[in-house]
């Protein structure tokens, strides 16, 4: 079976259009999932290890993130082959050849994502014109500056703390994945009174249980250097953030990172999703069967592209930071208050939600937007 094929049902994917440019060494893909709602939002993402069915599942993530969160777009998402952290002149050059290829695809609407920032949104933007989380010089709303993703989820964390029988002022938090979300989810913890006790990127991890230094670690992290390079805590290997002692627990890098064989060695209350698809299926339900309350990454992560959105709109940050706290508010309150009246998981009840806004959007269009098999370009 075609990798991606097997993640094929009624909602999409509508459209996989795969990218090659040898004479500039790019490969990427572009998948667009669902765009019954209005035109897909959804990040550009690079790395050396991407694939056709991770870009499936993204893309289906961002049309249940966009439904959940109310806005009139659909799911999409792009993946380029490469090392990010290439240099500059060379990154442009992929990304732009990219843009230009996908350029007449005009039911797609770049924003960032791992690997990608405003400033990688800008030259897209000067190749097609369609994009978001554009340079404050350009009119847009710079995500990752503002931190709008780490801040929806410390509205989720507030929200879902009490469904946990915790409360945040005191509240001890490990996150894995210091970056873009991460370091800005634990700044905003960190004003309602949270402890970040654990904190991991690609080198390894720092511990100190009575509280790591924001004052340190942030500096670190903008100045390109590791977690493992702040002067105090006990260093430890990336994986040993899983077996920290913590209240929540928030994964905010690459996909499946907590699965069946490890999810046992989490030791937390509380699990909201800062990336997208952070935990299989399968961890959820022993997470639950434990007792851990998971709030899912398109419930919790929704922040950035509500800001996206927003932007694209018209809106100014003020507004946009506005309209994130409310419907993250919302849907966390909903999702969980769903799961606890059924007797379900979380994610089960942010499924039924999202789908329900899909499908009502489904029936508005004259002819079905993903009818038969998903296609190819």
């Amino acid at each position: 079976m075609e990798e991606g094929f097997r993640y094929a049902d009624e909602l999409g994917p509508s459209r996989i259009v795969h990218v090659y440019e040898p004479s500039v060494g790019l490969k990427g893909i572009l998948v667009i999932d669902n765009v019954a709602a209005g035109p897909a939002i959804g990040g550009l993402r690079m790395a050396p290890d991407v694939s056709t069915e991770e870009c499936v599942r993204l893309a289906r993530a961002m049309t249940l993130k966009n439904a959940a969160a109310g806005l009139p777009h659909g799911g999409g998402k792009s993946v380029i082959f490469g090392d990010p952290h290439m240099p500059v002149a060379d990154k442009a050059r992929l990304i732009r050849a990219f843009a230009r290829a996908l350029g007449d695809v005009s039911d797609y609407i770049f924003g960032p994502d791992m690997g990608t920032d405003e400033v990688c949104m800008a030259w897209v933007r000067d190749e097609i014109g369609r994009a978001v989380g554009l340079p404050r010089e350009l009119g847009g709303i710079p995500l990752d500056e503002i931190g709008a993703t780490g801040f929806g989820l410390a509205h989720v964390v507030d929200v879902a703390a009490p469904f946990a029988g915790l409360s945040l002022p005191g509240a001890r938090v490990a996150i894995q994945g210091f970056g873009a979300v991460g370091k800005h989810a634990a700044c905003f913890l960190a004003k309602r009174g949270a402890v970040l006790v654990a904190a991991s990127d690609s080198h390894g991890t720092v511990y100190d249980p009575q509280g790591l230094d924001l004052g340190t670690l942030i500096p670190l992290k903008r100045a390109g250097r590791s977690v493992i390079d702040s002067p105090s805590g006990q260093k430890l290997d990336r994986e040993a953030i899983l077996d920290v002692e913590c209240d929540i627990w928030i994964p905010a890098a690459r996909p499946d990172v907590v699965r069946e064989d490890n999810a046992h060695r989490l030791k937390t209350r509380l699990l909201v999703e800062g990336a997208n698809i952070p935990c299989t299926p399968g961890a959820e339900q022993r997470l639950h069967a434990r007792g851990v309350l998971c709030v899912p990454d398109f419930i919790a992560n929704a922040g950035g592209v509500i800001c996206a959105a927003m932007e694209y709109h018209g809106a100014s940050e003020q507004a946009a930071l506005q309209a994130v706290e409310h419907k993250i508010r919302e849907n966390t309150r909903e999702v969980l208050r769903r799961a606890q009246a059924e007797g379900i998981l979380p994610r089960q009840a942010a499924l039924d939600l999202a789908t329900e806004r899909v499908r009502r959007a489904m029936s508005y269009r004259r002819h079905s937007l993903t009818s038969g098999a998903p296609g190819h370009l």
